[in-house]
């Protein structure tokens, strides 16, 4: 049983980067909290993403009014299809939303602020009013582990011999430390300033060591919050019943999944090297194709090499924008998920017992690629000594982990570790809460005004 010290709920809000792969799990942990009947949850955000997210009674939303910027309009105040050379601007035109949000705030009178890596102004606003806060980091502990060794012992190895960057992405890792250390370390900022502890999106039994390190670093004890994977809802659309009818029609584990998320459009390159190395692996593949929203859009048949949608017609279905990826992932007939190895992909297949081609592109995804492969549940395609893909490599990985006899291996390694998960349930949000509650109790904000100091029982979590 889990004991509330005050007579009401405790009041959270949830404050995300204007990323999806950063307002699902915040959502999915709003979720969590809110169904332990202890606290009355609210998620912060721009119209833009709001209007993507499904209402909810037990969450209510608020929204953050970004400033208008003239190359940066309100329907672009998200990640979600932004053309990369816009997130400098939609940063900038976030971290000006500090007042605005301190104006929330200040009406909301929360009891506590879970807050994300990008804005470290959002704990010095919530301490100006006495309102306590914990970072919530979405990306794998082993990632931000590796940041703040780079970053607290530059030239030192990594004390992990599993957990490296190739020669081809360590000069852009290097880079981009040097230009955050040139307007501050944004990501250390924020853990810096978080209470005595951090909410990391992660599970002790693939992580246990790197938290253990990443809390001797950052001197703040880690507190993981499980997978925050959203259950695939049941919607009668069109186009996710012609996706789940057309794999339907293929045999059990037969078909890959191939989706580089939301926030990263691949070059020309890379696009023709995976798309020919799809149609020589010869399995049944589901692709789905995303390009920038204000740039000239490009049909998919200009986009793909000559011919390659009628060569591969009676093999593969190639979606433009979005598909139901839980739905696919959790379907008997997905033998492999081509991804680009974000953090929330990878729970996702673990989550679903689905083996990982990694296919890592920039930040944190190398790291994630090389924990994929030593918990045994995925296998990378290399590139070369240029950070160049082939497809020949492509397609060998591919029909390693989805056809071989040897590939056995990786696919039985996936469908334990689903297993595992759906066994351990919610006990990492059990012990999150009694944290959480602990921290409510200590601060000074609206709980610090209870007007009781007597334990009553909530409810059990």
């Amino acid at each position: 049983m889990t004991m509330n010290r005050y007579e009401r709920k405790q009041t959270v809000l949830m404050f995300p980067w204007l990323g999806h792969g950063h307002i699902s799990p915040f959502l999915e942990l709003a979720k969590k909290l809110s169904n332990t009947n202890l606290f009355n949850i609210h998620l912060c955000s721009t119209p833009a993403n709001l209007k993507s997210i499904k209402t909810s009674q037990a969450i209510q939303f608020i929204e953050l009014n970004l400033p208008s910027l003239p190359e940066l309009p309100p329907d672009l105040h998200t990640t979600n299809g932004l053309p990369s050379h816009l997130m400098p601007v939609l940063k900038k035109a976030f971290d000006m939303a500090t007042d605005e949000f301190s104006g929330i705030l200040k009406t909301l009178k929360p009891d506590l602020l879970i807050y994300d890596i990008i804005q470290p102004w959002a704990p010095v606003a919530a301490s100006a009013l006495t309102i306590p806060s914990v970072v919530l980091i979405t990306t794998s502990v082993a990632a931000t582990m590796v940041h703040f060794h780079l970053s607290n012992h530059p030239g030192i190895a990594i004390p992990f011999s599993n957990i490296y960057y190739r020669s081809y992405e360590y000069g852009k890792v290097v880079k981009s430390l040097e230009d955050m250390r040139k307007d501050e370390d944004f990501v250390m900022e924020c853990v810096n300033r978080s209470s005595d502890m951090v909410l990391v999106k992660s599970f002790k039994e693939i992580e246990g060591k790197y938290s253990d390190y990443l809390s001797v670093l950052t001197d703040k004890r880690i507190v993981p919050v499980g997978p925050l994977v959203a259950e695939p809802v049941e919607e009668e659309e069109d186009e996710q019943n012609s996706v789940m009818q057309w794999l339907e029609t293929k045999a059990v584990g037969s078909t890959v999944f191939v989706s580089f998320g939301s926030e990263y459009f691949l070059s020309d390159d890379d696009l023709e090297e995976i798309a020919y190395g799809l149609e020589i692996s010869d399995v049944n593949f589901i692709w789905v194709l995303r390009f920038p929203k204000v740039e000239r859009k490009l049909s998919l048949s200009e986009a793909l090499p000559l011919g390659f949608l009628e060569r591969v017609k009676d093999k593969s279905l190639v979606i433009e924008g979005w598909a139901p990826q839980g739905k696919i992932l959790g379907h008997k007939n997905i033998g492999g998920f081509v991804s680009h190895c974000g953090w929330s992909s990878a729970i996702e297949a673990m989550k679903f017992g689905v083996p990982v081609i990694a296919m890592p592109m920039h930040l944190d995804q190398p790291i994630n690629a090389r924990l994929v492969e030593e918990i045994g549940i995925g296998m990378e395609v290399v590139r070369d000594e240029n950070g160049r893909l082939s497809r020949e490599k492509m397609a060998a990985v591919v029909r390693h982990v989805v056809v071989s006899k040897l590939g056995e291996v990786v696919r039985e390694k996936a469908k334990q570790m689903s297993s595992d998960l759906s066994m351990k349930g919610e006990e990492e949000i059990e012990s999150a809460a009694v944290e959480l509650l602990e921290l409510c109790s200590r601060g000074g904000g609206a709980a610090g005004t209870s007007e009781t100091n007597e334990a009553i029982e909530i409810g059990e979590v």
